[in-house]
Formats: C-alpha cells, sequence, structure tokens
C-alpha cells in the first residue's frame, strides 16, 4: 500500500527551491510567464513524485519574495513535512527566518534541508554557512534532518535530497479518512468540458465523483463532476493529495482562494475565534483592538484583537479573541499566522480553541484549559463554559476537532460523569440541576401567588430558563421524577393541591350564590367585580371545579342553570324539529341579548346545529352530559 506525504518548501527567493524541485521531479512548477520572465516564483507551483519504499509525494513549490509571503503561507497551510532550501552563496536570509517561523507557527513536523547552490562557492564557506544553519534550526520546535549539499548544476546531493525527504516523510502523521472533508481552496477556473475546477489539498476526510460539495463561506451548492489527483482522472479524492474537483452548477467566483470546499454540514463560517495567539520576538505588543491580518488555510482576512489580559507581549503567548473582518471556516487546532496590518510583516501564530465561542461567556474562559491535547478534557471545559446553552453534539467534530466517529464515545463518557444530552445538545451536570432547582422555586412561587389555579401553564414554566430547549425538556425530568405533575396544560408542584383558606372559602361560595340567581342570565366578570374582590380568579376557580360555566370572554353561569336552558332549549327543538331564536325567547324566558350566546355555546359544543336562523337537533344532543 503507497503511503502519500505533502512537502511544502520554504525559504529565501533565488535560493533555489524551483531548481532543486524540477531536479528531483522533473516537473518546472513555475507555470506563468511573468515567472519565468522574472525567474521567481510568484504563485504556488505544484509537482509529485516517488520517494520509494512505498512512499509518493506531492510537492507544493512557495514563492520566496517578501512580497508574495501571503502566497507562501497559502502553500505552506496543510503541509505535512517541510524542505527548506538555504542558498550556500548567501546563507540565512530574511525570508528564511520569516519562512522558518511560519513553519513552526503551522505546527509541521519534520523537514529535510536542503544548502544549494554549492557549486558556486568553496567547502570551508559551506561549512560556515551549515553551522550557522543548524546553530537556527537546532532552536526550531520543527524536527529538522541534517542538511543535505546539493548543486543542480551538476547533480551532486539530489539523491541524498531525496533520501532525506524519505525519512522525514515516515515521521509525518497519518490523515484520517473517516474525519470531515475539507479542502482550501488554492485556485480556482474554468474549463471546457469540466466547468468550475477548484484546486487544493484535502486536509481531511475524503470526496467521491458525484457527491454534493459546498464551498464556504459563500455557501454555493455544487456536485462533483470529477476529480483529479495529480493530474490523474479518479472516483474518489482522499487526504494530502493534491486534488482537482470539477465542480457542475458553480461559477469560479463562487470559489476564490481562501474559500473551502466541504461536503459536511457540520461546517460553518465564523466571524469571531478564540485563540492562543503567540508573538514573534521583536513584534510590537498586541492590545485591546489591534488590527492584523489572520491566515488560516488559504484565507487571510483582517480581525481585531481581543486580548483576555491587558496586552501580549513580544515572544509571548496570551489567550484572545479575534473579531474577523469578513467570515472563514475554522475548527478546533487549526493554526493560522499572524501578520501586522502596516507595515505587512510575520509577526506570529495562532492555534484555534473555539471557532464558534458565546458573545458573552456567562464565567471566565481559560482557553488554556481548553487547548489541552485530550479531547475528553477539551469537551469537559466547552461543555463548562456553554452554560445553560450546551453544546451541540452535532458541532462536536468541528468544535473539538475530531472525527465524527469519536464523538459518541466522547459523549458517553461525559454522561456517565453526570452530564446531560438534552434535545441533540450536551449540558453540564451542575447546568441540569440549576435549572430543576429554577423551575422547582417557580413552580413554587407561581402556587403561592395562584392558590386557587390548578398549575401554571406549561409554556410560562418552559420560559422561565432562558434555554428553550432546556425549558422544555427539564418538566418531563421532574415529571419522571416524580417531583412535578402535568394537568392538561398545565403543570403543578406533585404534592399541591388546591386549598381554600377561610376568606377564599367566602369569596367562593359568593361568587356561586351570585352567579346561581341569576339563572340563565349568568353574571359579567364587571359585575361580579363590582360584589367581590378578585372575583375573576374565583370564578376561574368555579370553571375548573365545574360549578360554573364561562361563555364568551367574562359572561359566567351555574353550571344547573346553564343546564336547565340548555335541556329546554333541546326538548323544543325535538318537539317540532326546530327552533328559531323567537321560539326559543318564549321557551327560555331570555331575551335575545343572553339567547344568542348560549345558542353559539351550544353550537359550539354539538347540542345545536344552525341552519340558516335557526336550530337544529346536532350530534351531540342525545348525550349533553358526555
Amino acid at each position: 500500500m503507497t503511503r502519500h506525504v505533502t512537502i511544502g518548501t520554504a525559504g529565501h527567493v533565488d535560493h533555489g527551491k524551483t531548481a532543486l524541485v524540477k531536479a528531483l521531479t522533473g516537473v518546472d512548477t513555475d507555470r506563468w510567464e511573468e515567472e519565468k520572465r522574472r525567474g521567481i516564483t510568484i504563485d504556488l507551483g505544484f509537482a509529485s513524485f516517488g520517494l520509494g519504499d512505498g512512499w509518493s509525494a506531492s510537492v507544493v513549490d512557495v514563492p520566496g519574495h517578501e512580497d508574495f509571503v501571503r502566497n507562501m503561507v497559502a502553500g505552506a497551510t496543510g503541509i505535512d513535512v517541510a524542505l527548506l532550501v538555504v542558498a550556500a552563496d548567501e546563507g540565512i536570509m530574511p525570508q528564511t527566518r520569516e519562512h522558518l517561523a511560519i513553519l513552526e507557527f503551522l505546527g509541521v513536523h519534520a523537514g529535510a534541508v536542503a544548502i544549494t547552490k554549492t557549486d558556486l562557492v568553496d567547502s570551508e564557506w559551506i561549512d560556515l554557512v551549515e553551522e550557522e544553519l543548524q546553530q537556527r534550526l537546532a532552536t526550531s520546535p520543527v524536527h529538522w534532518h541534517t542538511p543535505v549539499r546539493v548543486s543542480v548544476v551538476n547533480g551532486t546531493g539530489v539523491e541524498d535530497v531525496t533520501a532525506s525527504l524519505l525519512e522525514v516523510a515516515r515521521q509525518a502523521g497519518e490523515r484520517s479518512e473517516r474525519d470531515l472533508f475539507r479542502l482550501p481552496v488554492d485556485r480556482s477556473f474554468s474549463m471546457p468540458g469540466a466547468g468550475t475546477v477548484v484546486t487544493g489539498t484535502a486536509w481531511s476526510g475524503a470526496v467521491a465523483v458525484g457527491e454534493e460539495v459546498r464551498v464556504l463561506p459563500g455557501n454555493a451548492r455544487a456536485r462533483v463532476r470529477g476529480i483529479q489527483v495529480h493530474g490523474e482522472p479518479r472516483d474518489r479524492a482522499e487526504p494530502g493529495r493534491r486534488t482537482a474537483l470539477a465542480l457542475a452548477g458553480l461559477s469560479k467566483d463562487d470559489a476564490p482562494r481562501g474559500s473551502v470546499a466541504v461536503t459536511s454540514p457540520h461546517w460553518e463560517p465564523t466571524r469571531a475565534m478564540d485563540v492562543l495567539l503567540t508573538l514573534l520576538p521583536g513584534s510590537r505588543s498586541v492590545t485591546q483592538r489591534s488590527r492584523i491580518r489572520v491566515h488560516i488555510g488559504t484565507a487571510e482576512v483582517f480581525a481585531r484583537v481581543t486580548p483576555t489580559a491587558a496586552e501580549i507581549p513580544p515572544g509571548g503567548t496570551g489567550a484572545a479573541r479575534l473579531r474577523l473582518e469578513q467570515p472563514l471556516v475554522a475548527r478546533c487546532g487549526d493554526r493560522g499566522i499572524v501578520r501586522s496590518y502596516s507595515p505587512v510583516t510575520t509577526v506570529g501564530g495562532c492555534v484555534v480553541v473555539d471557532p464558534h465561542p458565546l458573545p458573552r461567556p456567562r464565567r471566565p474562559v481559560r482557553l488554556e484549559d481548553r487547548a489541552v491535547a485530550d479531547p475528553r478534557a477539551r469537551l469537559a471545559a466547552a461543555v463548562e463554559v456553554a452554560g445553560r446553552g450546551g453544546i451541540g453534539v452535532r458541532e462536536l467534530p468541528v468544535r473539538l476537532g475530531i472525527p465524527p466517529d469519536d464523538v459518541g464515545p466522547l459523549v458517553e463518557d461525559m454522561i456517565a460523569g453526570g452530564a446531560h444530552e438534552v434535545s441533540g445538545r450536551l449540558y453540564a451536570g451542575k447546568v441540569i440541576d440549576d435549572a430543576r432547582r429554577t423551575m422547582i422555586a417557580t413552580l413554587e412561587g407561581y402556587h403561592k401567588q395562584h392558590p386557587l389555579e390548578p398549575g401554571m401553564p406549561r409554556e410560562l414554566l418552559r420560559a422561565s430558563l432562558d434555554d428553550l430547549q432546556l425549558g422544555a425538556a427539564v418538566p418531563d425530568m421532574l415529571v419522571a421524577a416524580g417531583e412535578l405533575a402535568y394537568d392538561g396544560g398545565t403543570v403543578r408542584s406533585a404534592a399541591f393541591r388546591v386549598q381554600l383558606d377561610a376568606g377564599q372559602a367566602a369569596a367562593v361560595a359568593r361568587i356561586e350564590g351570585i352567579v346561581g340567581k341569576q339563572g340563565g342570565q349568568g353574571s359579567t366578570v364587571g359585575e361580579l367585580e363590582a360584589e367581590v374582590t378578585g372575583a375573576q380568579r374565583v370564578a376561574e376557580f368555579l370553571v375548573r371545579d365545574g360549578k360554573l360555566v364561562r361563555i364568551g370572554g367574562d359572561r359566567y353561569y351555574a353550571t344547573d342553570s346553564l343546564a336547565h336552558v340548555r335541556d329546554q332549549i333541546l326538548h323544543h327543538i325535538r318537539e317540532s324539529g326546530r327552533g328559531a331564536p323567537s321560539e326559543l325567547r318564549v321557551v327560555t324566558g331570555l331575551t335575545r341579548k343572553y339567547l344568542i350566546p348560549i345558542l353559539e355555546w351550544m353550537d359550539a359544543r354539538g347540542y345545536t346545529r344552525r341552519e340558516g336562523d335557526e336550530r337544529k337537533l346536532g350530534p351531540k344532543a342525545d348525550r349533553p352530559d358526555d
């Protein structure tokens, strides 16, 4: 089985990167006429070759001139190993140092080193260059292989460079096909017969012909019409390879450099990120609202920095929030390059801790606690920070930077440790406990304020929590635990029962007596309030108790009085086959003002049905007490 690695070149302008790549691969990666005319690389170039021993490689050749560092960063992101090129006649130069810093900030694990143009100087001078280079590399977190002396003019050392690249390739981590597919776009163009073609290095996951992709941040959708990997047609593209996707239904303007092709709905653009930001020694401090340039993937966006401390000093590392002026796509663990707004120079790097942070966290956020290697610790910290908002389980592959298959076991571990999954969101156990206590206290307060009501409306109780999903789920938990009980559209404490004190009992008796005396005319709220303070609450209690019936918005009838009028009307209709209001007024002794609302109530209950201005028996006329 062939293993694959992506190699990115690095080094100062005119140190021979492109010539060395051609000597290694046979491919001239300078594609543009201007590059050939000026003799320098301007944009990214690409080649592939076999390293031997079952290894193949994609080479991304980057420009070395300071004017094209942004292109260099776009090419360097996503590489597995580096090929650092230093010319023997010049040694370490400004872009050598800058490119080294970029590779280190991007977390490149290992690299090969080539000292080129050795045919131009004597061996003693080369020794001095190598000594200086070794001193700089000794301070680097990248595992650099022993420098190789090479000359593409006479061919010496070229095979040794290949051998060195093979050694560092073996140190590269393997990319997962079961992860979410993501391809940062570095080129897009139209091709007759193929439509729009986007190219880039697939960072993770795989994509197949026929699948739908989204191109973010614009959210354009397209179908994969064809795939090429290093110019060869494929049915499927795997991670870590230079890939070209022919996309149907998409214009090249929908997929500019800096956009990202994805297949999963988990990916969403962001305008804010929490990061750990590290500055180079000698750079300026980053303070509140400092404006910077952020490079992640192939994207470059402007951002304002909000450090959690007053500032991040040169050479220091600190937590910060980046507020992006344009959206980009990022994931926990992504590494980026930070460049100053003006003059444009590389000043540091960042690691994304949370690509979708809360706008205003309810508690201090220690990003250092969330930038740890253990995804369980990252998840525990993220759930803690999320508070009552919880964190969506479907968001975790992006929020934690893990493959989707790893999410289930992590969530199970969290639940076993006391967390709760509610409607697809994960909450800390403390959050659920606090929510339960809040709801119980809210309900008990409602019972005290409304002692005549059987319970609190469910929707009102749900709204007592500022998270709607928790508000809907926690009552169910409390009911299942026997602490609350549902009663129709209301919810009550399990032990709560309406109990009347002496004053309330007197008011109940008074209202019942008043309404009972009115017979079929009933009593309005206004009439009752004139006799008893808080009459409507008492009347509604009697409605729930079955002693009164409310018709319309504000008129109450004694249940037996209304039943008597109803039976009079039904008896007349049975005898006559119909009943006009004029006849029913005589039967009931009620004026039209009182009769019509009762007839409409009977229609609604199915006791009668209206035909024109008359009533006939309805479907429930023979069972009026059901």
